[in-house]
């Protein structure tokens, strides 16, 4: 290679390597993250309480697609890892392109499906009528930018697969800025209320990918093959999909099962919504640097299954739960002792107390059960990074089936609050599941480069 893009992570200390590769994915994600954590406190502080429950109302939505996005760029970025592992060059340098090919057509079309029924599915939400204009504009608004969305989840799967965390990170920080002053502007100088967060998210994520998009091309390019590399391959698109269409199905299905649960909580009228989309945006960004340890554990694991070196993710998935609980630890402390601030940061406490203590019960409920969620997510990134979906999408699914049915039967008892308690049963179902398939091993024998090769040597098809 005529650049340093990658970071081979098949060699050198485990921890060490997963540690300093976990980082930039933690503060890359933490910034993403304020897409929405600041479009939420923006309409809530400056315009009010049901502009934030109007955002609020399409929160379920809006998984579901981002959803589909990370279920499609876990297929790319593992078959990525393992063939960079596997040092095959050419056929990554396809998959690169493939996966990116892919993904623009897949935005595309849902984009165009999301802008359409837009209407129809807030209604079948249950989307109280005080706020279902307000919430319309945004969820379509929203819709108009998932091309842009599925772009850069990919982009940011490539550079990850390819070790090279720390790029992602740049833009992340600068749409975020952006995205912030956007807000403020479109917000408080043009007053235009949801909309405007709504087109600031758009305008911002969708400069960032772009020139990332730019970036990597310009960077793949000095990246030395022994042939020129195919734009699209169709037996590679079929080894990703492998992964990715299971992952997106298992991811889908989960955002439906999150769509139930929305509309439960709608049920409960807006008050409760706003505290709910107030808190599960808190909670939201607290998670994430664990689910970014999980990210990190399953690259790695899937570079070291490709280099055949399995014996160095048990130290990895070591360091992985000794970092996901640390965090998990801290952040436990803050949400539990200080929730009550940061949901006030959303509302105007002078006459919101209501939605603050909505909010509070709900963070004081979940926080205490982030170290399960942590351990839950490195085991099972194991899973996914070693191309075992089967069983990683068995653990998710019956995390959110948990979560779905345990809400509502626990709301008919306990009200609302019923609710937050569905959360921590789900991750227990999860985290018994992967851990009893990493015990077993099983998933050591489903690397998508080894499988290659043996289909070669024995005739099967792939």
């Amino acid at each position: 290679m005529k650049e340093q893009l990658t970071n081979d992570m098949s060699v050198g200390n485990p921890a060490k390597k997963l540690f300093f590769f976990a980082v930039p994915i933690v503060l890359g994600n933490l910034f993403q993250q304020l897409y929405n954590i600041i479009d939420s406190m923006v309409v809530g502080r400056f315009v009010g309480a049901q502009a934030l429950a109007a955002v609020g109302a399409s929160t379920a939505i809006v998984f579901l697609f981002v959803a589909v996005a990370t279920g499609s760029s876990i297929g790319y970025s593992v078959v990525i890892s393992q063939l960079f592992g596997a040092k095959d060059q050419d056929r990554m340098m396809t998959a690169i392109y493939t996966a990116l090919i892919s993904t623009f057509v897949l935005g595309l079309i849902l984009m165009i499906i999301g802008a359409a029924g837009t209407g129809g599915i807030l209604v079948l939400m249950r989307t109280p009528a005080d706020i279902y204009r307000d919430a319309a504009d945004y969820l379509r608004i929203y819709m108009f930018g998932l091309v842009f969305l599925f772009m850069y989840n990919t982009l940011n799967a490539v550079y990850n697969a390819l070790g090279a965390s720390k790029i992602p990170l740049y833009f992340l920080a600068g749409s975020s800025i952006l995205n912030i002053v956007l807000d403020l502007y479109f917000v408080i100088r043009l007053q235009m209320g949801v909309t405007g967060v709504a087109w600031a998210t758009l305008i911002a994520q969708g400069l960032a990918a772009v020139i990332s998009f730019i970036n990597l091309l310009f960077r793949l390019k000095k990246i030395e093959t022994e042939t020129k590399p195919v734009l699209f391959d169709r037996k590679i698109l079929f080894q990703m999909g492998r992964i990715a269409v299971p992952s997106m199905v298992q991811q889908s299905i989960v955002s439906f099962g999150m769509v139930f649960v929305q509309s439960l909580v709608n049920s409960f009228g807006s008050v409760v919504l706003a505290g709910y989309t107030a808190a599960t945006k808190i909670d939201s960004i607290a998670i994430m640097p664990m689910v970014n340890v999980g990210n990190a554990v399953s690259t790695f694991t899937a570079q070291n299954i490709g280099a055949k070196k399995p014996e160095r993710i048990r130290e990895g998935l070591r360091a992985g739960r000794l970092m996901a609980a640390g965090i998990a630890v801290v952040i436990t402390g803050i949400l539990f002792f200080k929730g009550d601030v940061l949901v006030a940061q959303f509302v105007d406490e002078a006459v919101n107390a209501e939605v603050i203590a909505i909010g509070v019960d709900y963070l004081r409920v979940v926080s205490v059960f982030y170290a399960l969620m942590g351990l839950m997510n490195v085991v099972n990134a194991v899973l996914r990074g070693a191309g075992d979906v089967g069983v990683f999408m068995a653990g998710t699914l019956c995390n959110f089936g948990c979560r779905v049915v345990f809400a509502y039967i626990l709301a008919h008892f306990l009200g609302a609050s019923g609710i937050w308690w569905s959360v921590p049963i789900g991750w227990a179902a999860a985290f018994t599941i992967g851990t009893l398939r990493y015990r077993s091993g099983k998933w050591k024998e489903k690397g998508i480069v080894e499988r290659e090769k043996d289909c070669k040597e024995t005739g099967e098809s792939i």
